[in-house]
């Protein structure tokens, strides 16, 4: 039976995916700090789903920092983790404009501690959560990872970006075999409360005007998150080899001579807002009120993934349209908050 460290666990995609590793019989060691930042009762209520699992017998909780060199020490220490899953970190765009040491603290010197601790504990494969975010000033679409991604547009990118760029160095050093994936915009039940589909349902429920950045032009690649996790699960079980092609007169960004991979996780099917907005409108019955404002300090106006390499390594593409997720999203929503069908 696998051992598997996730790290974020109480998070979004964290609770998912140990869901998901507990009904495959996994026995999953959930870390998370269970940090204020945003509504702490949505985290504890993930992890009781957790703990009401069929397999609850195969869960443990720690709460603990990733920061806290010797707290990781000891969890390794303790534990044989098989694959440690990394999707702790802090997160949002935005928030890095106004509390920027944050992401420092956990995404740089979190995530060191983490690469130190794999390597010495010989941990078969170390999955990181990397973000579309890193593509920034890119222009060329669908993003692809064999486009260099060296010019972020937010600090939070240029942590994600430097997750890559160590991971790719352990990799090298110490023949640790690590893979970044490069999510895109993910969306669906147990959702973040700063994103902006949890921020329009509950604003158009309460007849609040809704801020619509770029004026409803932005695209965004919409995710699912069982599209998100589908991916994942299958990106366990295949550990990056070195690609022999490799060439350092001229380098691909996505693979290496070492074993590190990069793969995007995205739709493959970019939305404008203007249209993600028409469709939370028609599942609510209500016509939102809104407020056109420019491009946000550290967005980009568009994403879209390449999933090519996802689709020729494990055989998935992400299939969820925007109009069945965003339905499952608020059928959740309104029962989650008690509101009235």
């Amino acid at each position: 039976m696998k051992k598997v460290l996730v790290t974020g666990v109480a998070g979004f995609i964290g609770y998912h995916l140990a869901n998901r590793l507990l009904s495959m019989n996994c026995c999953v060691v959930g870390l998370d700090n269970l940090n204020s930042y945003y509504d702490v009762r949505l985290k504890r209520d993930r992890l009781n789903q957790l703990f009401i699992h069929q397999n609850k017998s195969n869960f443990e909780f720690v709460q603990a920092e990733i920061e806290d060199r010797k707290r990781m020490e000891n969890l390794f220490a303790e534990h044989s983790f098989s694959t440690v899953v990394h999707l702790a970190a802090q997160a949002g765009v935005r928030y890095s404009l106004v509390n920027p040491y944050a992401y420092i603290d956990s995404n740089i010197h979190g995530f060191m501690n983490i690469l130190e601790a794999c390597r010495h504990h010989k941990v078969d494969h170390l999955i990181f959560a990397s973000s579309s975010s890193v593509y920034g000033a890119n222009t060329k679409m669908p993003f692809s990872v064999h486009d260099n991604v060296d010019h972020p547009v937010s600090l939070y990118a240029a942590t994600k970006k430097a997750n890559e760029l160590m991971a790719h160095t352990y990799s090298h050093l110490y023949g640790l075999p690590t893979t970044g994936l490069r999510f895109f915009t993910v969306y669906g039940p147990w959702g973040r409360p700063d994103m902006a589909l949890f921020l329009f349902t509950q604003a158009i429920l309460k007849g609040e005007p809704i801020n619509v950045f770029n004026y409803g032009k932005m695209k965004r690649d919409f995710t699912y998150i069982d599209d998100i996790i589908e991916g994942i699960v299958r990106l366990m079980n295949k550990k990056p080899e070195p690609n022999p092609l490799w060439r350092g007169d001229s380098p691909d960004p996505g693979s290496s001579y070492a074993p590190y991979k990069i793969y995007n996780i995205g739709n493959n099917r970019p939305v404008e807002l203007s249209y993600f907005i028409s469709v939370i409108e028609k599942k609510l019955g209500i016509e939102a009120k809104k407020e056109y404002l420019p491009l946000q300090p550290g967005d980009v106006p568009e994403t879209y993934a390449d999933v090519d390499d996802l689709m020729r390594d494990v055989g998935f593409k992400p299939k969820i349209s925007i109009e069945e997720g965003i339905s499952r999203f608020i059928d959740w929503y309104k029962e989650y908050y008690g509101v009235n069908p």
